[in-house]
Order: C-alpha cells, then sequence, then structure tokens
C-alpha cells in the first residue's frame, strides 16, 4: 500500500474547516466564496469558509422548493440511503419528501403508505445493539448527524449455491397471483392523439399488476441492455422490449429484492441482494448474478455475518469490470461476476471499506478507528478491482467522511463534516493526490439529488443525479430559483484543475434541467416535465451556450409523466425512459392504477 498523499492543500485559498459565524445561518446549498487568505496554521486539506459573515458550503439546509435540499435533509453519511439512480426514495419508515420533479404531482403516488396490520417493522427480531444505533440515527438523521462504528473480526466466508430451481426466467408474461410477480399492464388511451409536430411519440406506458405489501416496494433500475429495458421491485426483476414495452421474460425471486448496482457488466450481467427470507427478521444477505440479456439466474452466494458490528441489514453493491463489490458497516467483500469465485474481503488495519464506486476504476471509501467517535477518519482508496490492493489512499482531514463519489473518473468526491454541518466537494488526480476544491460563486445553490430507499445502515456512493464530469470540467445544476413566474435553473461548470467556475448555462424559459451523464462529449441533461409541458433530453456543449432539444416529449402527456414519484430517467438508443423509484397505494384498486414505466422515442 501506498502512504497516503501529502493533506496540504493548494495555496492562496484553501484552509482547514472552521467554525461557521454566530447568527449567519447559510442559504440553502450555496457554495462558500474564497476566503481573502488562508487560516494559519491549520493542517489537513481545507473547507473554503466564504470571507465576512457568510458560514461554510452546505451549513444546514433548507428544505427547498418541491422537495430540493441539501445533502443533509437527502443524505446520511457512511450508513445513509440506498442507490437510486433518479430521486428521493422514501421507504416505509420515512417521512415522505415532496416531489422534486413534475410540478403539480398528483397526490404522490407511490408515496409510502403508513404501516397498519401486517406491516411489521424492520426492527423485529433484531439484536438490541442493531436497534438502539437504529434509533440513534432515526434521530438526528434529519439533522445531518452521522454514526461511525466499525469492527467485527470473525472471519467467516460465504457459502456458494446453485441457483434455486424456482429462479428460471419465463419467456412469456406470467399471470400476476397476487405474489407480487406481475409484468406490468399496457396503459388503455391513445397517447398520441394530441401529440403536435416536433414532439416525440409516447411508445408505451405500463401501469402495475403487482400485489405489494402494505408500505410499498422501491424499484431498482432501470437498466438498457441492447434492446431491453429491466428494472427489478418486490419479489422479481423483468426485461422488457425497448420498442413497444412487452415483456420478454421475468425471474422470480424467492425473497425481497433489497440492492442493486447502478451498473452492469459490459456484457449486460447484474449481482442483486435478495433478502434471505421472508420474515422480519430477514437480512440482505444473499447474492443473485443475473444475465440481463435473457433473464437466467446464475450463481447464488450467502454473505455470512462477519462478527456482530458487520450491519448485514442493509448493503450497497457496485460493479467494476469482472467484480462486484458488497459494502455495509464493519466489512466488506468482493466476489467475480462472471462465476462468484471470492476475490477480496476484510483489509487488515484499522480502517475497512463501507461502500464502493464501480464502473472504469473501483474507488473505496472507509472508516479508520479513532480514539474519539465524535471525530470520524475517513479515508479514499482505488483498489485494484481483482486483488482488491489499493493503488494510492487519500485522507481527508479528521472529522469528515466520504459522502458520495459524483464521478469516478475523474474522480470527484463529496464530503460532509457531520459536527459543524459543512460539505465539501473534492477532485482527486490519478495519483491520488488532490487536484482542487470546488468553491462556487456566492448565490449559487446546489443540490444533488443522491436519493433513494431509505435505510440505516447501509451506504451507495454512487446514483447521483444533477451531477456529470469529463476529464477537466465538472458540471452541476443549481436548484430551481422560484422567485419568478415558473421554476428555472441553470448548470455550472467547474474547471477541475481550479476549483472555480468557467461558465453557466440558463435552462430554457420557464424550464428546469438536471444533468445525467456526459454524451458524446456534451452534457446530456434530463428537461423536466411540468403541469402542462412535456419534458425532454437535451445536450450542453462542453463550452456552454444554449442546451439542444434532442427528444421532446409531448405536452399532452405532461401530466402523465409528471405524476411519477420520484422518477428514474434513463437514456439510450434515442428513446428515454422514465420509471418511477416506488410503487405504493392506499388501496389495492389504486394500486393497480399506478403508472410504473413510460417510454419516448421518434
Amino acid at each position: 500500500m501506498t502512504q497516503p498523499p501529502s493533506q496540504q492543500p493548494p495555496q492562496g485559498g484553501f484552509g482547514a474547516p472552521q467554525e461557521p459565524p454566530q447568527g449567519s445561518p447559510q442559504p440553502p446549498g450555496q457554495p462558500p466564496q474564497m476566503p481573502a487568505a488562508p487560516p494559519t496554521a491549520q493542517p489537513g486539506y481545507g473547507y473554503p469558509q466564504a470571507p465576512g459573515q457568510e458560514p461554510g458550503y452546505g451549513y444546514p439546509q433548507q428544505p427547498g422548493p418541491y422537495g430540493q435540499s441539501g445533502p443533509y435533509a437527502r443524505q446520511s453519511g457512511p450508513y445513509g440511503q440506498q442507490p437510486g439512480p433518479y430521486g428521493q426514495q422514501p421507504g416505509p419508515y420515512g417521512q415522505p419528501q415532496q416531489p422534486g420533479y413534475g410540478y403539480p404531482q398528483q397526490q404522490y403516488p407511490g408515496a409510502p403508505v403508513p404501516g397498519g396490520p401486517g406491516g411489521g417493522s424492520a426492527f423485529k427480531g433484531k439484536p438490541a445493539v442493531i436497534i438502539g444505533a437504529a434509533v440513534a440515527a432515526l434521530l438526528v438523521i434529519g439533522g445531518g448527524v452521522f454514526l461511525a462504528t466499525s469492527g467485527g473480526d470473525d472471519d467467516k466466508k460465504p457459502v456458494a449455491h446453485g441457483s434455486a430451481d424456482d429462479q428460471k426466467a419465463s419467456a412469456s408474461p406470467s399471470v400476476n397471483e397476487g405474489d407480487g410477480n406481475g409484468d406490468g399492464r399496457a396503459g388503455d388511451d391513445d397517447l398520441n392523439a394530441g401529440r403536435k409536430a416536433g414532439e416525440a411519440k409516447v411508445l408505451w406506458l405500463q401501469k402495475n399488476d403487482v400485489d405489494l405489501p402494505r408500505n410499498g416496494s422501491d424499484v431498482y433500475g432501470p437498466w438498457v441492455v441492447g434492446d431491453t429495458v429491466v428494472k427489478g421491485m418486490y419479489r422479481a426483476i423483468s426485461g422488457y422490449s425497448a420498442a413497444d414495452g412487452k415483456q420478454k421474460w421475468t425471474l422470480k425471486l424467492p425473497a425481497d429484492l433489497c440492492s442493486a448496482p447502478a451498473q452492469t457488466t459490459t456484457d449486460g450481467k447484474i449481482v442483486i441482494g435478495v433478502k434471505n427470507g421472508t420474515t422480519d427478521k430477514a437480512d440482505c444477505a444473499d447474492l443473485q448474478m443475473i444475465d440481463l440479456n435473457t433473464g437466467k439466474a446464475g450463481w447464488k452466494k450467502s454473505i455470512k455475518q462477519n462478527g456482530i458490528w458487520d450491519m448485514m441489514s442493509d448493503i450497497s453493491l457496485a460493479i467494476s469490470g469482472d467484480t462486484v463489490t458488497v459494502g455495509r458497516t464493519g466489512n466488506s467483500n468482493a466476489y467475480r461476476v462472471s462465476d462468484g469465485k471470492d476475490l477480496f474481503g476484510k483489509q487488515s488495519g484499522n480502517c475497512q471499506p463501507y461502500a464502493f464506486a464501480g464502473g472504469t476504476k473501483l474507488i473505496a471509501a472507509s472508516s479508520c478507528r479513532t480514539a474519539d467517535v465524535d471525530k470520524p477518519q475517513n479515508q479514499i482508496q482505488e483498489l485494484d478491482p481483482v486483488t482488491g490492493k489499493p493503488k494510492w489512499t487519500y485522507r481527508p482531514a479528521v472529522g469528515w467522511e466520504v459522502d458520495r463519489v459524483y464521478s469516478v473518473s475523474p474522480l470527484v468526491v463529496s464530503l460532509t463534516q457531520s459536527e459543524k454541518k459543512k460539505w465539501s466537494i473534492l477532485a482527486i488526480k490519478e495519483n491520488g493526490t488532490l487536484r482542487s476544491q470546488l468553491v462556487g460563486d456566492k448565490g449559487d445553490k446546489f443540490a444533488p439529488d443522491c436519493g433513494s430507499a431509505f435505510a440505516i445502515f447501509g451506504k451507495s456512493l454512487q446514483g447521483c443525479v444533477g451531477v456529470a464530469a469529463d476529464a477537466n470540467t465538472f458540471y452541476m445544476a443549481t436548484t430551481a430559483d422560484s422567485s419568478g413566474t415558473a421554476r428555472t435553473n441553470k448548470v455550472v461548470a467547474f474547471d477541475l484543475n481550479t476549483g472555480k467556475p468557467k461558465w453557466k448555462a440558463a435552462a430554457p424559459a420557464e424550464r428546469t434541467m438536471t444533468p445525467l451523464r456526459m454524451e458524446g462529449g456534451n452534457v446530456l441533461l434530463y428537461l423536466e416535465a411540468s403541469y402542462n409541458k412535456g419534458g425532454g433530453i437535451a445536450t450542453l456543449a462542453p463550452t456552454g451556450g444554449t442546451p439542444q432539444v434532442l427528444l421532446q416529449h409531448p405536452a399532452s402527456t405532461s401530466q402523465i409523466e409528471s405524476s411519477f414519484y420520484n422518477p428514474k430517467i434513463v437514456y439510450a438508443g434515442g428513446r428515454s425512459f422514465i420509471a418511477s423509484g416506488r410503487v405504493s397505494a392506499t388501496n389495492d384498486k389504486e394500486e393497480l392504477e399506478t403508472k410504473t414505466m413510460m417510454a419516448f422515442g421518434k
């Protein structure tokens, strides 16, 4: 292992974290200004403070319009929330969030339903130590205070099993038997009747036909593999034709789907997390490999708990090359996607990874044991995906925790300091040294959307929208400005070598836009739908300017498009897909009318 590089920040304005001035709360999401001079005698990488009375970047955030808020309202440190490519997905124990996209919303379809008879508790049958930690997290999660623990020295290995006989893909739609394995129903209306010239076609619309538990279910995906779009929910994962939405296959699962990575392998394989039982005592401790091209199940493994602090309640998964990593509190594992072979597990020393970011590189966020639990020490590493050996190690200052990875290559990382409720974004070089620290202009407010299913112990580093990056530039959307007659926002481009803004591009009039990823050298954007205006897909040149619309969704279906609860947006092959982030309803009739996925194309 290489030694952690020097933590001295670049000269000229980057200092160590400072106490926010008294009596001057920061506007939500507002980044700091460059200090007039760096604080003296302060070691470690810095947290830039604004001059005068402006407190730190990410100071306690107030909820913004339509659920937009800062990192402390949507994110929850290393034991926070599960992955969700697009939007907050509240779980059965969280307070429903206000819709962040699509205005206005229709009574929040898909919002979690209050528990009742048969609903059960997530902590029923759990050890008292877990319940205590869970309650503590619930009490402080809204205030942005994070818990940090590590431990578990037992050395137990996962046990490999063959695929279950009942986990075979069905080539044709299956009848809904009330067990959560339906295949979706097509909408009956002619959705293109009001389409105008230049607008995209509605290719298909699906409604739910799954008999869900009282509190509903999160939706995982969608993933597009060739001409198949795949999503998972409750106890099934299904593939549909991208062209017409007809089901191509469905794979029934023995228990609830409880975790999934943001990405698949290049050949369309994925490893998902499935609960190891159907009772309230079940943990998210079984792994199932699936070929998304065919829906066929591959290897299956059960992860054995490794010590009392190996929290199996919530795991996060990431794929890099042919490696899938399993992160959770107190331990981690890695397996080969193709055959399930054990690759690496717990690291030696006092630092253990709790979450990973995958893709072209494998990035680990680790927590290190310290004498003071209120002063956590985190580190960031690039790991060899086959051996797990660190290529380099970067340690932020004590008290700062790795919160999200906005981009793997180039590496852009979000960190939070819970004690002082601060937020910082760092760019890190290929060799693990500090490249820059982002410093925005006064007045700009940011709140990348990293929400997903409610979880206490699990943590996904990926899945944020509202951000994108190329080799030298990081793009981030501002929160919507509702001061005028309609909501609007802009995208700010930051120079990754200096951390300073390069340019700002405004959204089209009376619209808001959200970066999704890079596409052919341009920033790919989702133009959000409003009550009377359809959404769409657009691109923004790396030099800024005016967004260029690729696919304008029809205005005639804008109310349907804006009704999806915390939608996940995917653009592939000239088509855009919108999937609900969660499906839930107050009664069975309403549940069957919940719209789950919609596709647009030319």
